[in-house]
């Protein structure tokens, strides 16, 4: 267990700017969509490219659930060859893991 103090997230929006703004540092290029109303239902919250890499990323609360649409994206997008991921405030340490590569 690591012996780091995990910071505290308000809701998803600060948990999503505290990863843009990681993501930032690291050097990578970050997209979210604010208001996805009339886009494609599940598709990942936020997209990552950084030298050739590229990241799709679902972000959840510790409690919150998939969609059927939600996992079918993630689904499709691995079996693509791409990184998919669900992201949730517990898995800071590897977000930030993954983002420093």
């Amino acid at each position: 267990m690591s012996d780091k103090i995990k910071p505290q997230f308000r809701n998803e929006s600060h948990f999503t700017d505290s990863i843009r703004q990681a993501a930032r540092v690291f050097g990578w290029r970050t997209y979210h969509t604010r208001f996805s109303k009339g886009s494609e239902p599940g598709f990942p919250d936020l997209v990552l490219t950084k030298r050739g890499k590229l990241i799709f990323a679902e972000l959840k609360t510790e409690r919150g659930k998939l969609t059927a649409s939600q996992r079918e994206w993630l689904n499709s997008l691995q079996e693509a060859g791409q990184d998919a991921f669900v992201w949730r405030p517990s898995d800071w340490d590897l977000i930030l893991s993954v983002l420093q590569k």
